[in-house]
């Protein structure tokens, strides 16, 4: 009898998992990027190896970790485009590797939850108020 509960509750908890993968696979092959405000999004080497530019998703993350666990303990700089990140270090636990491992957060094997922004997008923080001054504040000529 336990055996059994155990069992249906087991495939229960798998075709919840299942759909919600589906449901957020129908997103994740949607043609455009979702970048937010805030979200980060990295080009430094996807366009040159075909693949879309990264969004990093900033706020999500945020809101789950203080500031020093990704910018003091892994290393990130306070800079859009600050890192030389690339798949090799991911896949050997550096930088965003250190958690998307398959054990702390999924793993590197879907590309395309990452790899999700238009391509040609530059290494940027979206719709940060920077990109939308007409000149630096400190170009301003008087």
């Amino acid at each position: 009898m336990k055996t059994e509960v155990l069992g249906r509750l087991r495939r229960f908890w798998i075709g919840v998992a299942m759909f919600a993968f589906a449901a957020g696979g129908l997103a994740i092959l949607a043609p455009e990027g979702n970048a937010e405000y805030a979200d980060v999004v990295i080009n430094n080497y996807s366009d040159k190896a075909g693949m879309r530019p990264v969004v990093f998703p900033h706020w999500f993350h945020r809101v789950r970790f203080r500031c020093k666990v990704c910018h003091a303990d892994l290393g990130f700089q306070f800079k859009a485009g600050g890192n030389d990140i690339n798949m090799v270090k991911i896949i050997e636990g550096q930088f965003c590797g250190a958690c998307h491992n398959g054990e702390i957060a999924w793993s590197v094997e879907n590309c395309n939850l990452c790899h999700s922004a238009v391509p040609n997008t530059p290494t940027q923080v979206h719709e940060s108020t920077l990109q939308k001054l007409v000149a630096p504040a400190g170009d301003r000529k008087k």
